[in-house]
C-alpha cells in the first residue's frame, strides 16, 4: 500500500460515518467515499497540507450534490421515508451502548434541514469542527456558518432525548416490548411507550408498510395487534444494535424481513422505526444457520 493510499485509508471510517449521516443511505455513502478516493488520487498529494481537511471537505461538498439530487426523490417517495439502517448483529447486553447521533430519530429530523445546514450541524456537533474550519469546508463567511448551525439547532431541539438512555435499562425496556409485539397483547404494552409514541414504517412501495405516521400510544399497539396475524409464520427475530439503539431483524428464513429499532427516552419508547422496503435491507446481514 502506497502512502497515498494509507492515509486516505486511516479516514476512511470517518469519511464514511460523515457520508452516512449527510445522505442516510449506506450505498450513497460509500459511493461518496469512493468519489472522495477518486478525487484524492488526482489530487497533486505535495500541494495538500492537511489530508484529512482535504478528504473531509471534498466529502462533505460531494454528499451536499448528492442530497439535492436525494431531496427530489424523496419527495416523491411512496409513503414514509427512513434512513437505511447500520446494522450489527450479535449485540451483547454489556456492549449496548447507544449512538444518539446515528440514531434513527435524528437522521428523520435531519432530512427537515437544508444541505448546507446538514452539513454545518454535523461538522459542528459529530465532528467538533470550529467555525474557521466550517467557513473553509462550505466556502461561507464564519457568520453564515454560524447561522446554519443556528437554524440547523432550532429544527433538532426536540428531536434528540434530554436525558440519555442507560443502557442497560433500554435493552431491558426493548425487551419488554419485543415481547410485547411478538404476543400481540394489548396489555403487555402497558407502561412501555410514551403517550405521545409515534410508529414509522417504510415499505417504499415495495413491500406492506403504514403509509402514514402513527400518532399516539393506543394505535401504536392497535397497529401491531393487526399486523400480528398477517405476518409470515416462519418469522424469528434477532436482537440487533440498529443505528446505535435496541433494535432486531425478523428474518423470513435467512433472508431479512424487516428491521426495527426503538427510541428510548425518560424512562419511554418515544418512537418505533421500522423498516420494510427490501433495497434497504439489501445490506442488512443474512441469517447463518
Amino acid at each position: 500500500m502506497d502512502g497515498k493510499t494509507e492515509t486516505f485509508e486511516r479516514h476512511r471510517r470517518r469519511l464514511f460515518g460523515l457520508a452516512y449521516r449527510m445522505l442516510g443511505s449506506v450505498g450513497d455513502a460509500e459511493d461518496a467515499v469512493q468519489d472522495t478516493w477518486l478525487r484524492w488520487h488526482r489530487a497533486d498529494a505535495a500541494a495538500i497540507r492537511t489530508p484529512e481537511a482535504w478528504l473531509v471537505t471534498a466529502c462533505t461538498r460531494l454528499c451536499i450534490d448528492r442530497l439535492r439530487a436525494a431531496k427530489t426523490e424523496r419527495e416523491h417517495y411512496t409513503g414514509t421515508w427512513l434512513p437505511e439502517p447500520l446494522v450489527e448483529l450479535d449485540v451483547s447486553p454489556d456492549s449496548a451502548e447507544t449512538a444518539d447521533d446515528l440514531s434513527m430519530a435524528l437522521l428523520v429530523v435531519l432530512e427537515r434541514l437544508s444541505p448546507a445546514e446538514r452539513a454545518a450541524w454535523l461538522l459542528r456537533e459529530a465532528f467538533d469542527y470550529d467555525y474557521p474550519q466550517l467557513a473553509a469546508v462550505l466556502k461561507k463567511s464564519e457568520a453564515a456558518c454560524r447561522q446554519l448551525v443556528s437554524r440547523a439547532q432550532k429544527h433538532l431541539q426536540d428531536a434528540r432525548p434530554r436525558f440519555a438512555a442507560d443502557a442497560a435499562a433500554a435493552r431491558d425496556l426493548a425487551e419488554k416490548f419485543a415481547r410485547a409485539t411478538r404476543a400481540g397483547d394489548a396489555a403487555l404494552f402497558a407502561g412501555l411507550l410514551a403517550s405521545d409514541a409515534m410508529l414509522w414504517s417504510d415499505g417504499g412501495g415495495k413491500a406492506q408498510a403504514a403509509l402514514n405516521i402513527i400518532h399516539g400510544a393506543a394505535k401504536v399497539v392497535r397497529f401491531f395487534i393487526g399486523i400480528r396475524p398477517k405476518q409470515p409464520p416462519t418469522l424469528r427475530h434477532v436482537s440487533a444494535r440498529i443505528n446505535g439503539q435496541p433494535g432486531w431483524v425478523f428474518y423470513d428464513g435467512d433472508v431479512p424481513y424487516l428491521a426495527m429499532a426503538v427510541d428510548i427516552a425518560e424512562g419511554h419508547i418515544r418512537n418505533v422505526f421500522i423498516v420494510r422496503n427490501p433495497d434497504k435491507l439489501a445490506r442488512v446481514p443474512v441469517l447463518a444457520g
